[in-house]
């Protein structure tokens, strides 16, 4: 298998007022296995980006406002997520997991018993021992990896500020989580310093990241996934230029990784909505959300899914947990015959907790029961059916 990184500089920002976008796509429980022959070759590219693709700001503000309208109306008319059975099962398929929030570190202010370091210690198995067997049978997991990671001792003044220790990266690689976002509000914790440490020492392990001013690439058995991410500040024409430096890379599968809403909300916004739309129009796959620490609703537009919120997954700035339910996202990507194209989408939703022991907070991310009232409760709050799959 061949991993290749190509990150890639805007210098444009968007002036254009909605925050960063959801994505992506639906139905089916089988997992694919990778052969992976010869090991894992990296390389880096740096290239300039000159974006010609603008957003107009009113159509993007009459579209939330419609958007909030519909909601508040209770007449939004429901889309019919029935896969199309000629477009099915024609070429390789990709399955690629997604997770929510990890803050493998605790808050710089809290040193006690119950804190991540104290938990963990240098247990680099511990975290994802109950999810490993899972990514390790798709063929990429993405996260939203939300700390920065470096050793330096300056920081921004704020509430809370997470800075991870490199050396854990190591549970990333051990637990076959390939790529991460990294455009979030706590990657540059440590100033733009400890953003460039961040990027530095994921190179440097060989794990995939992007962000909204850099895009990269991951390769499976000749199908190229495009990723990208946006940040709370990020605005739609940035996500455009991006996935337009995706598409001339010769993309096969287009993946944008928002951060975005309001936290603690259980429900999209009518700004989230109306960007996640806007980004599937432009040419993403599917669009995968982040930052509520809540789980929020998949959405099913235009023939794609919007996955506006994964809630955290493995997140130690906690040490009690509000709302423990968290999930694991698989989707399939359905490709034609040469590969080119993607044709159908399925996904699979396997609800976890993000603690194995409650009340509190060990660190450590458990499946739910199935068929449990924890299990039903988690597809309620996605508006997902276990029949959708």
């Amino acid at each position: 298998m061949k991993i290749e990184i190509i990150h890639e500089v805007s210098d444009k920002l968007s002036r254009v007022g909605c925050k960063a976008a959801a994505l992506i796509i639906s139905l089916s429980v089988s997992v694919l296995a990778v052969s992976c022959a010869g090991g894992v070759d990296t390389q880096n590219t740096t290239l300039d980006i000159s974006p010609d693709s603008t957003v107009d700001e009113q159509v993007l503000s009459d579209m939330a406002a419609s958007i909030a309208t519909e909601t508040s109306s209770g007449t939004a008319e429901e889309t019919d997520v029935t896969a199309d059975p000629e477009a099915s099962g024609t070429g390789p398929e990709v399955t690629v997991s997604f997770i929510g929030d990890l803050t493998l570190t605790q808050d710089i202010n809290v040193r006690n018993s119950a804190c991540f370091d104290s938990v963990v210690g240098n247990d680099l198995d511990y975290c994802f021992k109950n999810c490993k067997a899972v990514f390790e049978k798709d063929d990429m997991t993405l996260a939203n990896l939300e700390n920065a990671v470096t050793t330096r001792q300056s920081h921004a003044s704020k509430q809370f500020v997470f800075g991870m220790k490199p050396a854990n990266l190591e549970m990333l690689k051990r637990a076959s989580i390939e790529c991460v976002n990294i455009a979030n509000n706590h990657t540059k914790d440590y100033l733009l310093e400890g953003l460039e440490d961040t990027r530095k020492n994921l190179d440097e392990y060989g794990i995939v990241w992007s962000d909204q001013n850099s895009v990269s690439t991951y390769e499976v058995n000749g199908i190229l996934i495009g990723m990208f991410g946006l940040s709370n500040s990020g605005t739609a024409s940035q996500g455009y230029g991006l996935i337009d430096q995706l598409k001339q890379k010769g993309c096969d599968i287009i993946i944008a990784s928002c951060h975005w809403g309001i936290e603690a909300k259980y429900e999209a916004s009518g700004d989230q909505k109306a960007l996640g739309r806007a980004l599937i129009d432009h040419g993403a796959d599917i669009v995968i959300g982040h930052h509520p620490h809540r789980l929020q609703p998949i959405e099913y537009y235009n023939g794609h899914y919007i996955v506006y919120s994964l809630s955290n997954f493995c997140f130690g700035g906690n040490n009690k947990l509000s709302d423990p339910d968290s999930v694991i996202i698989q989707c399939k990507f359905i490709m034609d015959e040469k590969g080119d194209n993607c044709v159908d989408y399925r996904l699979k939703v396997i609800p976890y907790a993000q603690t194995s022991t409650r009340p509190g907070n060990d660190f450590c991310p458990k499946p739910y029961d199935w068929g449990s009232e924890d299990y039903y409760r988690c597809l309620k709050r996605l508006e997902w059916s276990t029949e959708d799959e």
